[in-house]
């Protein structure tokens, strides 16, 4: 498989800098094998069924964009420098791995100050990143990265407008809880109470995972033999109460329907011969086509970057030609693109229904 196999045009004006609302208004395109039709997020229930099972991403983004003043003397006395930080993930030391821009100005042993309550000390960097350790842990440094931090918008979004008081909301989901990701399951991003509860009413059941999206998640592949990419390896928790949740819905004849490549590949690195254990660690599972799934039925999902590997992702699940024909409706019928995007729901083994 070559990385072209998996690229196509997109034009700009389909990339999406605000998400619809509210949050169930955004169009949802419903794929089959050999059928699509046009909806919207809140038309979720004509495509599911009772017994069916949700598996939703609970973690929690943390505001990781930073901006700071390094200080120095110099022979001209004092003089700071404007420092940008991007926090990527917990190092094992304790720290924060991070972008740091300009990396050149920082050195060890150095305090950036980002705030009254918040500073950190470089204590090392290399291959363009720093690992930063900060003055405050705990809901202290929760509190205090709510107050210094803005959200880690994708750069397509951000090469578009800065990130606002309005992102710290709307770059989050509705059942965020536990704090580590740097980008959003995004596709969790349209839904709302109303939709959650008329899907319980309806007999649709939910089960909660983990899994902290790094930075890597934006990394472009940049090997031609996509066979040769190595995937960022992310943090995931699958609980043992959430493996038989989604082990029950199996066994009664359910369907089990990720909410986001993150909540996929994290059942995916869980399961074994369609059943699903519990989880605790890194993934680093690339899943492209060819790729035998072994505990997921039917995706919702955003629509993703050309070349990427959420795109080969979907083309597993699909397969390329028909994902491809999929993605040339949703750019001819105008459908936004990208985190604050439109949805799709990918229904791969679902023949069209006679209304």
């Amino acid at each position: 498989m070559k990385l072209s196999d998996f690229d196509f045009d997109l034009p700009e004006d389909r990339i999406a800098t605000r998400p619809a609302r509210p949050r169930s208004s955004a169009r949802l395109l419903v794929a089959g094998p050999d059928w699509i039709e046009d909806a919207h997020v809140f038309d979720l229930g004509r495509y599911l069924r009772p017994g069916d099972r949700l598996v939703l991403n609970d973690t929690r983004v943390i505001p990781a964009r930073l901006s700071g003043l390094r200080h120095r003397e110099s022979a001209q006395g004092p003089v700071a420098a404007r420092i940008e930080a991007t926090l990527l993930e917990p190092d094992p030391g304790g720290g924060w791995r991070a972008l740091v821009k300009p990396l050149r100005k920082v050195e060890p042993g150095e305090e950036i100050i980002f705030s009254r309550d918040l500073s950190a000390t470089v204590e090392a960097k290399g291959d363009g990143q720093a690992v930063l350790a900060f003055n405050l842990s705990g809901e202290n440094f929760d509190a205090a990265l709510a107050e210094a931090g803005a959200m880690p918008l994708p750069p397509y979004i951000a090469a578009k407008r800065p990130a606002d008081e309005a992102d710290k909301q709307d770059y989050q989901t509705v059942w965020a809880d536990r704090p580590g990701a740097v980008a959003a399951p995004t596709a969790s991003l349209h839904f709302d109470r109303p939709l959650l509860d008329a899907l319980a009413a309806q007999g649709v059941a939910f089960t909660r995972v983990t899994l902290h999206v790094g930075a890597g998640t934006f990394l472009p592949v940049k090997v031609d033999d996509v066979r040769h990419h190595r995937m960022h390896a992310e943090w995931g928790e699958v609980s043992e109460a959430a493996a038989a949740e989604i082990n029950a819905t199996k066994t009664a004849g359910g369907r089990i329907i990720p909410v986001g490549t993150t909540a996929l590949r994290l059942i995916e690195s869980a399961a074994r011969a369609g059943r699903i254990a519990p989880w605790r660690g890194p993934t680093d599972i690339f899943i492209t086509p060819g790729y035998e799934f072994r505990i997921t039925d039917a995706l919702m999902t955003n629509f993703h970057l050309p070349r990427s590997t959420l795109l080969m992702l979907v083309s597993a699940l699909m397969g390329r030609e028909r994902i491809l024909a999929v993605y040339d409706h949703a750019i001819a019928e105008g459908y936004r693109f990208f985190s604050y995007g439109d949805a799709s729901l990918l229904l791969p083994g679902e023949q069209k229904r006679r209304r």
